[in-house]
């Protein structure tokens, strides 16, 4: 008497290569750290001091003229930005079919993740907490000092 293979899942008999093992432990590790990142930003953003009606450009620019809150920042960027574009990818892995559609789909998320980061960059490290032409009471402190 013979009996008929047990049928598992589609997904389940794809075999995993490393890119999607890697892909599935970074997903684990960028979110402990970003859990850390978002709080830490949230606590000294919200918490310390006068709460949300202290952020404003002033405070903005106060936090990002110390490189380590610039460093942060970029940190939480990047980090948020390729969790969220390899999240993107398993959906897009899972649910995209056809010849094109998941080839077109990957290549529209690999540009919005790399142009993103790009502009976030530049904002971050271009910053002027000093800018000319400005109202002086929305400044920081320190830019009177200059």
């Amino acid at each position: 008497m013979t009996t008929a293979p047990i049928l598992t899942p589609i997904a389940s008999r794809r075999t995993i290569g490393k890119a999607e093992r890697w892909g599935w432990i970074y997903q684990r590790v960028s979110g402990l750290i970003l859990i850390v990142l978002v709080f830490t930003h949230l606590f000294s953003s919200l918490i310390m001091g006068e709460g949300i009606s202290q952020v404003d450009f002033g405070f903005v620019a106060g936090k990002w003229a110390d490189a380590l809150w610039q460093w942060w920042d970029f940190a939480l960027l990047i980090l948020a930005l390729t969790h969220g574009g390899n999240g993107m990818r398993m959906i897009i892995n899972d649910y995209a079919h056809g010849r094109y559609m998941p080839h077109i789909l990957q290549w529209a998320l690999r540009i919005a993740v790399v142009g993103l980061a790009v502009l976030g960059t530049l904002v971050i490290f271009t910053f002027d907490p000093c800018p000319t032409g400005v109202d002086p009471t929305i400044l920081p402190s320190f830019c009177a000092d200059l």
